[in-house]
């Protein structure tokens, strides 16, 4: 009876260890910069959060995080973020972040250029074809950038994914 007891309570402990490690690894805390006035970047706070990342918000503007992380200003936006050793600039979804987290490829980050209409914090009603960007890593043999996804109207009004085999093109912005 006490060996079966001792069992159960290694197994439960192992059981509750492991959970916590999964939950641990799916929790990130992630700094972004932004303008204390800007609402979409506030939204799209919100869409982290409502998507499991704890969020430190620093409200002193954007352009020296990005300069320091590595991010041209051509693929800028209103904010970035600093998250497990990425950037993440711009109104890039949730699931892209996550599965970057996931794949730790060596690169910059993530960027969605611009501010395009429909992603994640930019529900405006309008809702363009937008590209998530793959920033590498200096010196990578590559080029500075790769499609990660790509995004567009879809008939429920809302963005969603595009097939890798679409020929919808680049709205990468350069300023």
């Amino acid at each position: 009876m006490k060996v079966q007891f001792n069992r159960f309570l290694t197994r439960s402990l192992l059981t509750a260890a492991l959970t916590g490690i999964a939950s641990m690894a799916t929790a990130a805390t992630m700094e972004v910069y932004k303008s204390p006035t800007c609402g979409c970047c506030a939204k799209w706070v919100d869409h982290m959060r409502d998507n499991g990342f704890t969020v430190n918000i620093h409200d002193i503007g954007n352009d020296e995080a990005r300069a320091e992380a590595g991010i041209l200003p051509e693929l800028g936006s209103c904010h970035t973020a600093l998250v497990n050793g990425y950037a993440i600039e711009g109104h890039v979804p949730a699931d892209d972040i996550k599965q970057l987290l996931k794949e730790r490829p060596r690169a910059v980050g993530l960027s969605a250029p611009g501010m395009p209409h429909g992603s994640p914090g930019m529900e405006t009603g309008r809702v363009d074809s937008y590209n998530v960007l793959l920033i590498r890593k200096p010196g990578d043999k590559r080029s500075a950038t790769e499609i990660y996804n790509r995004y567009g109207p879809g008939k429920s009004g809302a963005a969603e994914k595009i097939s890798e085999d679409s020929t919808t093109e680049s709205v990468l912005r350069l300023k």
